[in-house]
């Protein structure tokens, strides 16, 4: 049985560290990042969407679905965390500015 280098061993746990590390950032952009976006995503559709005001929510609502889960996956398809955690602040932040820049010249029912 041949023995595994010490370094060897040094540099496959910090590796795995790093790993575990990136996996947990993108599960918390997933999670946390996500419902950003979410919740944003549907402030806005409730804004800018041309239907009567109860349609309007209830069509966000049932979008911020499929929002978050596109934002869970993009989270994982990127190429860092550090990228996953960027674009998702900024979007949600850009989104939330929208939603209450136009909330008084949202549609009317």
């Amino acid at each position: 049985m041949s023995e595994i280098p010490h370094s060897h061993l040094k540099r496959r746990q910090s590796t795995t560290a790093r790993f575990r590390w990136a996996v947990a950032s993108r599960t918390a952009a997933a999670l946390f990042g996500g419902y950003l976006v979410t919740y944003a995503s549907a402030a806005l559709l409730t804004v800018v969407l041309p239907m009567s005001r109860i349609n309007r929510a209830v069509t966000a609502s049932l979008l911020s679905f499929v929002v978050w889960t596109a934002v869970a996956i993009w989270v994982f398809a990127a190429r860092s965390a550090w990228r996953g955690w960027w674009t998702l602040l900024v979007a949600g932040a850009v989104m939330l500015v929208l939603a209450m820049t136009w909330r008084d010249y949202g549609m009317r029912p």
